[in-house]
């Protein structure tokens, strides 16, 4: 399962979308039977699969920026013969050929004219793609979203607001010249933590975000600074590491990841002795009417990389506990995207083998809607979520910071609640794990709430 969602509306530039994590990459023909890709994630499967669907061959692969959401696939795909094209000042530790702001690769009847568009991050560089003179399409990776731009703040404090300013002067100085119907490809998106008020659309044209951005309509630099800081939101820790980890090199793992081994109740336990975190896949419901002590639970679905990347250290031994039907080969393509390598393995026989083994289970009380909440009430959404209402008197901390903020959060019985209940589940198993007990989680969480006409707190 390669989690990537491919629409082919046209053979020349092909997007595979990461509902996940918010990302496309593209995979464009060359017109002469080879392909490059653009921002590949790390799994190659699903860009050699469509390239030998459309009879294509990988011949480059490029990158616009050090990525800090998820491992590049870049050296996998120059494994399978592609040469890597990427910023020179992104200083990769391996094989690549270093682009410059102005330079051009021939592709054979098109070219690649590299763009020197810093604001996301330093090096980042917009690729122009042409035919002769006439630019056909622009990959703008963070420099230009539908409805925004990327974050500046990735980097440190320090570079935050020079990158806002960077991120102007791209838009307005670096872009300026290309023509209002170009079309823009970018890399990150809707649902991308790394995205600053990206509206719902995949792609867009140059004229349409010069008519509807705040990058082009802000009043001025200044103040489109002072708007695109004032609203950045929290993004996942794991995004101060994978720069380097990129920069670096990842491992190597080719097109057969490897597979979680099978742990038996005496093993598994032996690994939780030694360390291992504990991570329940299963569906909400289920891990409510019965989870082994301790287990967070994190639902298998296609946010699951960011939520694990959020709580969890990533050197920290994993053990899971997977339901029936749960696609192995997705548990370990989402830790592996995102740089989590330490899979001791699952529990063989799943939650059912521990209950045979005679050993204990917990669980978490699901209330419903038109029933009444048990204690005082956390809502655990994202603070943008906010703007939407919540259920009066709900004490507010994101999920992110749940155990950071346990000790603000009122003792006593609590009910647990998000958009739908995913992420309560998993700021209850939290809380369970630092001896809380009389946790509930809202089945359905605030839209339900919602939908069900209860009462909402606003402002």
């Amino acid at each position: 399962m390669s989690g990537l969602a491919v629409k082919v509306d046209s053979p020349e530039i092909v997007p595979l979308v990461d509902e996940g994590l918010g990302n496309s990459s593209y995979l464009v023909s060359l017109g002469d039977g080879r392909a490059l890709v653009v921002d590949p994630r790390r799994d190659p499967t699903p860009y050699l699969e469509l390239a030998e669907r459309l009879n294509l061959r990988i011949a480059f692969v490029v990158e616009t920026h050090l990525h800090a959401d998820f491992i590049s696939g870049s050296r996998e795909l120059a494994t399978f013969g592609a040469t890597v094209l990427a910023p020179a000042a992104s200083h990769l530790g391996t094989a690549y050929r270093g682009l410059e702001d102005g330079e051009e690769v021939d592709l054979g009847g098109l070219a690649l004219r590299a763009m020197a568009t810093p604001g996301h991050t330093p090096e980042h560089l917009a690729y122009l793609l042409l035919d002769g003179p006439k630019p056909l399409a622009l990959f703008s990776g963070g420099a230009v979203l539908p409805g925004g731009a990327a974050r500046p703040d990735l980097i440190g404090p320090k570079e935050t607001e020079p990158l806002a300013h960077d991120l102007y002067r791209t838009a307005h100085q670096r872009l300026g010249g290309l023509p209002d119907d170009l079309a823009v490809y970018p890399t990150h998106g809707a649902g991308s933590f790394c995205s600053a008020g990206a509206g719902r659309q995949r792609t867009t044209t140059l004229g349409q975000e010069r008519q509807e951005s705040p990058l082009f309509a802000a009043v001025g630099e200044d103040a489109f600074v002072r708007q695109l800081l004032n609203g950045l939101g929290t993004y996942p820790p794991y995004f101060l590491r994978l720069r380097t980890v990129n920069q670096r090199g990842a491992r190597l793992y080719g097109v057969r990841p490897p597979e979680l081994a099978q742990l038996s109740v005496d093993e598994f336990r032996s690994q939780q002795a030694a360390g291992a975190i504990a991570i329940d896949v299963r569906p909400l419901t289920d891990f409510a009417h019965g989870h082994i002590p301790g287990a967070v639970s994190i639902v298998l679905r296609p946010a699951f990389a960011s939520w694990l990347g959020w709580i969890v250290q990533a050197e920290r031994p994993l053990v899971f506990v997977r339901g029936p039907g749960q696609d192995a080969r997705d548990l370990v393509e989402q830790c592996l995207k995102i740089g989590y390598e330490n899979l001791a393995g699952e529990l063989e026989g799943g939650i059912d083998a521990w209950r045979a083994a005679g050993l204990p289970v917990s669980t978490i009380a699901l209330r419903h809607v038109h029933e009444e909440l048990q204690g005082s009430s956390l809502d655990v959404r994202q603070l943008s979520e906010l703007a939407s209402g919540r259920i009066p008197g709900a004490q507010h901390v994101e999920l992110g910071s749940v155990m950071a903020a346990a000790g603000a959060i009122p003792a006593g019985p609590l009910t647990v609640y998000c958009g739908h209940g995913e992420r309560a589940m998993t700021a209850a198993s939290l809380l369970e794990r630092q001896g809380r007990a009389s946790l509930a989680v809202l089945d359905g969480g605030f839209d339900a709430w919602r939908s069900a006409k209860r009462p909402i707190a606003t402002g």
